[in-house]
């Protein structure tokens, strides 16, 4: 979404009576832009409040007497009969717990209604009390696109050769991995970046594309809600699950070319449901979805989200796709998606249940290309309402590997570790491991070359087939547990395999 589109959205709804907006973004620069358009393009003044200075009219010197304390600006906007636009911000700090702000609040927003005019908050959103609250409205601030990022490279480089000697040696292609890089920052966070990677050697060039990616990762993960996956990991590394393969396939095209996917009738893919046996490469696919569709990767961990402050848990949440969603087009993964959601469990004090409102919500509402990969181990903690047809597009089971997948399995764990799989009888291999698990597989592996590095051999079909005899797979340790979750999935979900 451009700025262009919020521009409009922001004026109509103030010629519409909406007198409270707030403006959703990490980018105060950008959204107080936004406000000043929003302000030209109505030929309506615009004023700004804060602690320090009080109501300052953002075209004119000095600032309104007496206005410094959020109370008295707020009785100046109620008994103005000027059709004004005022951006408020530290309101998150202002407004908890005071009766008489929340009185004149609600006075200067019936003024502001009758002559069309408003009032905008950016940056975190402020606990609105609840009269506030149903009074407020949602704008959201779309990140910096393709364009204005490269206007934004052209506009550091021209300022930086007024001043000493620098170079862009970038092609085509380089460029454009460099804007994807930037996207979802804010155009604070990329002129920071960007910069950096100039002023270090006078150069922006091929390699300067890692430390960019390596400065996003960091800006991504500082609040340690989300984690940026540097996707390494392809379908071809992938053994079996043919009908999952098959399933994204067809979805490819729209999530390459999703413009043209919508003049044609369709939407953006929202996202599926992995459950299956433990380490039998769910979480393995999540990455591979990201590489093979070319889009970022972030996994939610839900156990970042708990906090023991009341309220702060479902606001960390709206944070954490608040980010997702300036990072779109991009696969959103929720590794173990029971842990945030699990049904039946009091004594978290309802937090889990109205997380699990918040994240229902926002799958039905959102607008951001984002492809949601949920994971699960334990479907019998998930709640129904998340697992019912339409949440997600298809909820998939992915099972034990066969005898061929395991063959392939074996071989792809060996190549990874500079073995020759040729050296290996793989099928024989497959055939004495009959319910291993890939991650089962992959530790037979590692273990048969700590052997074979241990005693100065060289890795052969019959260390593997030693190892595997001792050991005692997940599908006989926890027989009852498996055979549970089969059932479950006889009748609700599509075979992956």
């Amino acid at each position: 979404m451009a700025l262009n589109d919020s521009l409009r959205d922001a004026e109509l709804l103030i010629r519409s009576r909406h007198p409270l907006l707030l403006v959703e973004g990490d980018d105060l620069r950008r959204s107080r832009d936004l406000i000043r358009l929003v302000a030209d393009r109505m030929e309506q003044p615009l004023f700004r409040w804060s602690r320090a200075r009080g109501l300052v009219r953002v075209d004119q010197e000095g600032s309104v007497y007496e206005t410094r304390e959020l109370e008295k600006a707020l009785r100046h906007i109620a008994t103005s009969d000027l059709s004004a636009l005022y951006l408020l911000e530290g309101l998150d700090a202002e407004l908890p717990g005071s009766s008489l702000l929340q009185s004149k609040f609600m006075e200067a927003l019936d003024r502001l209604e009758s002559v069309r005019g408003a009032i905008f908050h950016a940056g975190t959103t402020p606990e609105l009390p609840g009269g506030l609250r149903s009074r407020a409205t949602a704008l959201q601030l779309p990140g910096p696109t393709p364009e204005e990022l490269r206007d934004l490279i052209s506009h550091i480089y021209r300022d930086l050769s007024s001043r000493k000697s620098v170079e862009i040696s970038l092609s085509r292609s380089e460029m454009d991995q460099l804007v994807n890089h930037l996207t979802g920052l804010t155009m604070v966070e990329a002129e920071k970046v960007l910069t950096h990677a100039i002023l270090e050697d006078g150069k922006l060039h091929a390699g300067d594309l890692a430390r960019v990616g390596d400065a996003k990762r960091r800006i991504v993960e500082r609040e340690g809600l989300l984690e940026y996956y540097p996707v390494e990991e392809c379908f071809t590394r992938v053994a079996d699950l043919a009908g999952l393969k098959e399933w994204l396939r067809k979805r490819t095209a729209i999530v390459r070319d999703p413009d043209g996917a919508r003049d044609f009738g369709l939407t953006f893919p929202r996202g599926i449901l992995l459950a299956g046996v433990p380490g039998c490469g769910k979480s393995l696919c999540a990455r591979a979805v990201a590489t093979e569709w070319r889009l970022p990767l972030l996994k939610l961990d839900p156990a970042s989200l708990y906090n023991r402050y009341i309220g702060e848990t479902e606001s960390n949440f709206r944070r954490a796709m608040q980010l997702a969603e300036r990072m779109a087009p991009v696969v959103l993964w929720v590794d173990e998606i029971e842990k945030a959601f699990t049904s039946g469990e009091s004594e978290d004090g309802g937090v889990s249940t109205r997380v699990l409102g918040t994240f229902l919500t926002w799958m039905q509402e959102r607008k951001a290309d984002i492809f949601v990969i949920a994971t699960a181990n334990d479907v019998h903690r998930l709640p129904a309402e998340l697992t019912r047809k339409g949440r997600f597009d298809e909820l998939f089971f992915v099972d034990l590997p066969d005898a061929e997948s395991r063959a392939e399995i074996v071989r792809i764990h060996l190549r990874n570790r500079n073995r020759d799989p040729s050296e290996v009888d793989a099928e024989q291999v497959a055939e004495k491991t009959d319910g291993f698990s890939g991650a089962e597989l992959e530790q037979l592996v590692v273990s048969a070359l700590y052997a074979a590095f241990s005693d100065g051999e060289s890795i052969d079909t019959l260390l593997l087939l030693r190892e595997a005899a001792a050991t005692r797979p997940l599908s006989v340790t926890a027989r009852e547990r498996i055979d549970r979750l089969r059932e479950w999935a006889r009748e609700r979900t599509v075979s992956a395999n």
